[in-house]
């Protein structure tokens, strides 16, 4: 009995047991989501710099949040939290319910930066001031070590807002958001069990197993199953990866803890260095053309592979590989001066997140794409001329979105454009149905 309890006291127990609830939670809330938001129509339409074909379910924020904030306070009540833990877990959820409800109005109706500013200051400063969590020191990066408090409150607040904001503009292909946060979480998570920081190990494993149950919908082959983070997601999820870090360099300059990270800010970095690299490179390429860093367009590196011609899930997959390689080789370099490794840090990263833009890179990208996106697919027969309509590769249009085009296989005449003479309307209209079938069944096509 008495091996029982122990066993159920375990950190490393608490945290397998809330990520899998969180996940179980998370399957079942997300179908009702879905047929919610289907019902009332509060899809995401395409358009603009967006780039799947049809209306999608947003508000995957919701779920996610649900997920999370349940077995989080299920376990971490049950682990006899002390005081300040106690306060650290209703900060989480007071915040990142703020943030929530931020999101949902955001997704339901556009708010200007400035609102969602205000709020995400409000969130953060929420954690800042109730917990005293900052960052106080520089681990002598620039020969600095101790900060003032005035200066570690303005970086603290400059942290929670640059991270929330990278990595809601990284959700704009299925599944890179998700994968990016299980990352970051898995990292941590496995730094703060080792050093038995039971309430930060439940975070981080929580919201694994919620971000898993969110990826198995967002990545759906089937239309009617898909769901999108949308902005009441990305913050809330931003929001927990800024919180993670900061509370990483807090415990990692703690003498008493057992395993220790060298460099911990530069492992920070590269956790996060794909968001943080693209958010970056876009606001550069946004002030060089007098626009707001703020304006939406289609200049990601996720839209850059994409128009490559590798799909969703091998663009997601790449850069995912890109980032794991980033954090090996500051890993490797743990043992330098914490200086010279942030030079190594900034080009590695550069090097690896810069390479698709160049003309050795895209050439390779472009060979190594999938030919199964590029086979034909027969359809329907046509009733005018009883040839085959065929579905003929994905093409990148001016905008930079995906495309489908119809053909008649026997003239070699293009059959979706909807000004072709030949064609009376209903004929037309049964093209456009057979169509949006296509849309269902190629798993390729967004």
């Amino acid at each position: 009995m008495s091996y029982l309890t122990n066993l159920f006291s375990s950190p490393y127990v608490y945290s397998a047991l809330s990520f899998l609830l969180a996940f179980i939670i998370a399957i079942r809330v997300f179908p009702v989501i879905i047929y919610t938001v289907r019902t009332k129509n509060i899809m995401d339409e395409p358009g603009g710099r967006k780039i799947h074909s049809m209306n999608i379910p947003t508000l995957g924020g919701v779920g996610l949040f649900a997920s999370f904030s349940i077995p989080l306070i299920l376990f971490g009540l049950s682990t006899g939290l002390v005081r300040p833990d106690l306060i650290k877990l209703l900060s989480i959820i007071g915040s990142t319910l703020i943030l929530l409800f931020l999101g949902i109005k955001d997704d339901l109706i556009a708010i200007p930066p400035r609102k969602k500013l205000a709020a995400q200051i409000i969130a953060a400063g929420i954690v800042v001031f109730s917990t005293d969590l900052r960052v106080d020191s520089f681990f002598t990066l620039f020969g600095i070590q101790n900060l003032p408090y005035f200066a570690s409150l303005l970086i603290t607040f400059f942290v929670f807002i640059l991270v929330i904001n990278a990595f809601n503009l990284i959700d704009g292909i299925d599944g890179l958001a998700g994968s990016v946060a299980v990352m970051g979480c898995c990292t941590f998570g496995i730094f703060f069990l080792q050093n038995g920081q039971t309430l930060m190990a439940l975070v981080s494993f929580t919201l694994i197993g919620a971000t898993l149950g969110f990826l198995m919908f967002n990545l759906s082959k089937s239309l009617n199953k898909k769901l999108f983070m949308g902005d009441s997601g990305s913050m809330f999820v931003g929001f927990l990866l800024a919180y993670q870090g900061i509370s990483f360099l807090s415990v990692n300059s703690n003498e008493e803890i057992t395993t220790t990270i060298a460099n911990a800010p530069i492992m920070l970095l590269a956790i996060l260095s794909f968001p943080l690299v693209d958010t970056l490179r876009v606001f550069i390429f946004r002030a060089k053309q007098k626009r707001s860093p703020f304006s939406p367009d289609k200049n990601h590196i996720h839209h850059r592979l994409l128009t490559l011609g590798l799909s969703h899930r091998q663009s997601t997959s790449v850069i995912m590989m890109l980032n794991w390689a980033v954090i090996g080789v500051v890993f490797a370099t743990d043992s330098l001066n914490i200086n010279v490794q942030l030079v190594v840090f900034i080009l590695t990263s550069l090097t690896m997140y810069l390479f698709p833009f160049t003309k050795s890179g895209a050439s390779l990208i472009s060979k190594l794409s999938n030919p199964s996106r590029v086979k034909e697919k027969t359809l329907a027969h046509s009733k005018y001329n009883n040839s085959k309509i065929v579905l003929n590769k994905p093409v990148v249009a001016e905008d930079n979105s995906k495309s489908i085009y119809f053909y008649d296989k026997k003239n070699n005449d293009e059959i979706s454009n909807t000004s072709n003479q030949n064609k009376d309307d209903s004929e037309i209209k049964k093209i456009l149905q057979k169509r949006m079938e296509a849309f269902k069944k190629a798993s390729y096509i967004k």
